[in-house]
C-alpha cells in the first residue's frame, strides 16, 4: 500500500488517493527501482536493481529494443525520449515516478472516459479504470497509442472505486462471506446428523 504522505506530495492531484493506489496496485509494482523488460509479448529476466545506478543500467540496455516499464507505476521508459543517453534518473524516483505515472495515466482515463461519452453513472465508472489500466499495459485503446496521445482535457470523474470496495469502505468492515454462506447450513446440518444418531444408543 502507497504511502499517503507520498501519494498527497507526489501524485497527480486531479487523481482522488483511492484511484492512485488502485492504479498503482493494478498497473504498478511495490518497488521503486523495478524494471520490467518485454520483447515481443515475452517477459526478458533481468537482474533485479539494488540501486538507481542499477536500474538506470538496465534501462538503457533494453530501452529501444523491447518495452521497457520502470518503478512504482511502471513507467514507460522510452516515452517522450529519442536517445537512451537522455534518460533521466528521476524515472527510478519514487515520487517523480509516481507524479509522471499518475499524470500520464490521468490523461488515459481522460481518453477513455471520452470514448466511453464522458458519463457519470458509477456503474460505468470502474469499466472505464479497468480499460484505463489495459491501455496503461499495452500503451493502446481502439487502436490509439494513449502514451503520445493529446490529452483531450476535462475532468477526471471523482469515483472509480469498485462498487464492493466502495460498501466496504463505507461500513468500515469488509463482509463476511462466511456469514451467509451455505456452508454454514451445512455444518449445522450435520451437527444435527450427528446429534440425532445417538438417540436409542446405549
Amino acid at each position: 500500500m502507497l504511502d499517503a504522505a507520498l501519494i498527497k506530495e507526489c501524485a497527480d492531484p486531479t487523481l482522488k488517493p483511492a484511484i492512485v493506489e488502485q492504479f498503482v496496485s493494478a498497473a504498478g509494482s511495490p518497488d521503486p527501482l523495478a524494471v520490467t523488460v518485454k520483447s515481443g509479448g515475452r517477459l526478458i529476466l533481468v537482474p533485479k536493481a539494488t540501486s538507481a545506478d542499477e536500474a538506470m543500467a538496465i534501462v538503457r540496455q533494453y530501452v529501444g529494443q523491447a518495452v521497457v516499464r520502470v518503478g512504482l507505476t511502471q513507467f514507460p521508459a522510452g516515452v517522450g525520449v529519442k536517445n537512451a543517453a537522455d534518460l533521466q534518473p528521476a524515472l527510478v524516483d519514487a515520487c517523480e515516478n509516481l507524479r509522471k505515472g499518475t499524470s500520464m495515466f490521468a490523461k488515459i482515463l481522460r481518453i477513455v472516459a471520452k470514448w466511453y461519452g464522458n458519463p457519470t453513472s458509477e456503474d460505468v465508472l470502474p469499466q472505464i479504470f479497468e480499460d484505463a489500466v489495459y491501455a496503461w499495459q499495452t500503451g493502446e485503446f481502439e487502436s490509439v497509442g494513449v502514451f503520445q496521445a493529446s490529452d483531450p482535457g476535462g475532468s477526471v470523474p471523482p469515483n472509480y472505486v469498485r462498487p464492493s470496495e466502495k460498501e466496504d469502505s463505507d461500513t468500515g468492515t469488509a463482509p463476511d462471506p462466511k456469514s451467509e454462506s451455505p456452508e454454514n447450513d451445512a455444518v449445522g446440518s450435520a451437527e444435527m446428523r450427528i446429534d440425532l444418531s445417538r438417540i436409542g444408543v446405549r
